[in-house]
């Protein structure tokens, strides 16, 4: 499903036109980004999941064209972890 998509669903649903609903998610994507980028950012949707910034360590990789070894920096990434209701559905 593109963002597009996501949009004219939502407002179908909700009975809005489709500048409000894509006004609402974008609202909602700025407002996750804007909180996990905190030093502990999480943010939990009862039923739907969580997402989590998690640090990844630096780690030592290998460039699959060469077979030469390389590093990876470290950095933080973004985890989710389904809710239940989530997982039920599925």
């Amino acid at each position: 499903m593109t963002k597009a998509e996501l949009v004219e669903t939502m407002a179908k649903d909700a009975g809005i036109s489709k500048v409000a609903a894509s006004a609402a998610l974008d609202s909602f994507m700025a407002n996750v980004t804007k909180a996990l980028k905190k030093k502990n950012g999480k943010v939990t949707l009862v039923g739907f999941g969580t997402f989590a910034k998690v640090r990844r360590k630096a780690r030592k990789g290998r460039n699959p064209q060469t077979g030469e070894a390389i590093k990876i920096k470290a950095s933080n990434v973004v985890k989710f972890k389904p809710g239940k209701k989530l997982k039920d559905a599925i």
